[in-house]
């Protein structure tokens, strides 16, 4: 029998496709995922296609959408009814361990979560969410004591990871591993000295679309945001060295990616949720040397998140469970047919916090392929796009001459994924009815700290 390959799974919060020197950035310094790049399989156009916190990381967890897992929003809980990434992992034969952030309990933020509700991980080192990096707090193993995590979280999450890694040496069986880090995900300003030294505001090239009003603060956001992001950059050359001299590198999976991206002042706003690439684009490195080798290849089919965990059981010959919805995208990686018909599904089922409605949110369905991006909202047509000639998405060209063909595509296209996923995008307080959702005036689920 074929040795079945290790998996891990790191990603940062809120951490852009366009973030990574591989990926072009002019400002940022990440040369161990520039070295990882050039080793792995490259998806350049990545999609969250339901891109905020909780909603995608119940995506990643189930293989499903969000309107069937039904956390569209923050802070409520993922129920158990789907086969979740863990159990169909440990079905196999895999030891399953989760660091970091969790985000999917719902039962509040610094609460201790007990082991029915952690989705068959058996190893565990998490808090639900927090954003005060150097003062973050953790549960470990089936204790309810509130540890804390020493200095910047994201290294002692790090260390504990390669400390399960190390522990693995005289063990048969093989392990999932997941690492969640809470930053780049604002606040900015709060990565180690040494790395917010590096950055400079007035030194920090903007994108295209970062209107003159905001660049002021974006340059001074973003100095912080890429701060954090040299900082993972080390943690990541920390926990690959550490796989080289357990010996393992050859035979494990190795996924980076992000839960969603980040406007950092682009479009002259923050945060995610929206539908414009800096949002919902995400990197996506996937290291196998096993089957794929050593040398790093680009592919553009449109993975998005729930298809990470059908592509991964697809990659090991694990069964996936008949609750998954995501696409196994495991023969494309070897060379075969994109199974997706060249476009990811952009749902925004309920618009909140910081795109609420009254700050110019909006539910929408949209699809983002290869070259275009189209957004329909509730009265219509809403945004397209030809990111090829238009890569800061300037021009919508909805209602344009010349682009009706194109316009009318796109929209049978749409139409048609949303009934093959019998989405019939109705208003969002019809979904926050059917499942009981209360939300305060800003959309949002009120939760405890």
């Amino acid at each position: 029998m074929a040795k079945q390959p290790n998996v891990i799974l790191v990603f940062g919060d809120q951490w852009r496709a366009q973030a990574t020197g591989y990926g072009g950035d002019p400002n940022v310094y990440t040369p161990h995922l520039d070295r990882l790049a050039s080793q792995s399989v490259n998806m350049t156009h990545a999609v969250s296609g339901c891109p905020v916190c909780s909603p995608a990381r119940a995506c990643l967890l189930t293989g499903q959408y969000p309107l069937t897992h039904g956390v569209f929003v923050n802070d409520v809980p993922l129920s158990d009814r789907a086969v979740s990434l863990a159990q169909a992992f440990s079905n196999g034969g895999y030891e399953t361990a989760y660091i970091g952030k969790w985000h999917v309990d719902g039962q509040g933020r610094s609460n201790y979560i007990p082991p029915e509700r952690r989705q068959g991980f058996n190893e565990w080192q998490v808090l639900e969410c927090t954003h005060d990096y150097n003062e973050s707090f953790y549960y470990a193993g089936d204790s309810p004591e509130k540890l804390t995590w020493e200095g910047y979280d994201a290294f002692s999450q790090t260390k504990a990871a390669q400390q399960y890694v190390r522990s693995r040496r005289d063990k048969t069986s093989p392990f999932l591993m997941v690492l969640s880090w809470g930053p780049p995900h604002n606040p900015y300003h709060t990565a180690p000295d040494k790395y917010r030294a590096r950055y400079e505001a007035e030194q920090v090239e903007l994108r295209g679309n970062v209107p003159d009003s905001e660049a002021q603060n974006a340059r001074e956001q973003l100095a912080g945001y890429y701060a954090h992001c040299t900082a993972l950059d080390d943690c990541v050359g920390d926990l690959l060295q550490t796989l080289d001299e357990e010996g393992i590198a050859h035979d494990t999976v190795f996924l980076f990616f992000s839960d969603h991206g980040d406007m950092v002042g682009s479009r002259g706003v923050y945060n995610k949720q929206r539908p414009w690439d800096e949002s919902i684009r995400v990197p996506f490195l996937l290291r196998y040397p096993a089957l794929f080798g050593d040398e790093g290849r680009q592919l553009d089919g449109r993975i998005d998140i729930p298809d990470i965990m059908p592509t991964l059981l697809g990659l090991c010959g694990q069964t996936i469970p008949d609750t998954v919805e995501g696409l196994d995208f495991s023969g494309y990686l070897k060379g075969g047919d994109d199974p997706s018909d060249g476009a990811a599904l952009l749902q925004c089922p309920h618009p909140f916090g910081q795109w609420w409605v009254g700050d110019g949110g909006r539910s929408y369905r949209g699809l983002r392929t290869r070259q275009h991006t189209y957004v329909r909202a509730l009265e219509g047509p809403w945004l397209l796009y030809d990111n090829d000639a238009d890569p800061y998405q300037l021009t919508n060209l909805v209602g344009g001459a010349g682009h009706e063909a194109l316009l009318k595509d796109m929209d049978e296209r749409l139409t048609a994924r949303l009934a093959a996923r019998e989405d019939q995008f109705l208003p969002s307080g019809t979904y926050l009815s059917k499942w009981g959702y209360e939300v305060n005036a800003r959309g949002t689920v009120n939760y405890m700290n």
